[in-house]
């Protein structure tokens, strides 16, 4: 008798025993399902994609446990979400310091805030707007927005002081 076993009629058959998928099946299954919701989230195409990227990675850190939590596919959801708030809150943090802006609790004035800082970003040139994201969005030390940019560090801090005066000017508008 090869591999198969005969049960006979009436007796119960063995119970099959469910292996953990593995994580590339589990990445194949829900990369795109994922990615869609993450774009419908940020609004832009390369941060759902870093988005996704970001909460694949993390799963795949803790596959062992995640694989065998009861519902994976929503940790990985929760993951994103909690992921893209943090994100976030971060930029702006990022941004009330480099207006001054103090802080609000009305989500509209906070939304209106946030639009009238990117509006403010793009009016600004290219080399005052890197330095500026470089620094006070993305947390960079001078020295090394300077290496990033191949310009020295004093340029940088020249840079950063006329995009943050730009920006005062055209926000005080």
């Amino acid at each position: 008798m090869d591999a198969a076993v005969e049960v006979e009629a009436g007796e119960p058959r063995p119970a099959v025993v469910e292996r953990q998928p593995s994580f590339e099946r589990f990445f194949a299954d829900q990369h795109v399902r994922l990615l869609r919701a993450s774009f419908v989230l940020t609004g832009n195409h390369q941060e759902a994609e870093e988005l996704t990227q970001d909460a694949f990675l993390s799963v795949w850190e803790r596959w062992d446990r995640v694989a065998a939590m009861a519902d994976p596919v929503g940790y990985l959801y929760r993951t994103a979400m909690n992921r893209h708030r943090s994100k976030r809150r971060a930029l702006e943090r990022a941004a009330k310091r480099l207006v001054g802006r103090e802080n609000t609790d009305d989500a509209f004035t906070a939304t209106d805030e946030r639009d009238a800082v990117a509006r403010a970003l793009t009016q600004l040139t290219p080399r005052q707007r890197a330095a500026i994201v470089l620094t006070s969005m993305l947390g960079f030390e001078t020295d090394e927005a300077a290496r990033i940019l191949g310009v020295r560090p004093a340029t940088v801090r020249s840079l950063t002081s006329q995009g943050r005066a730009a920006m005062r000017e055209v926000l005080d508008r």
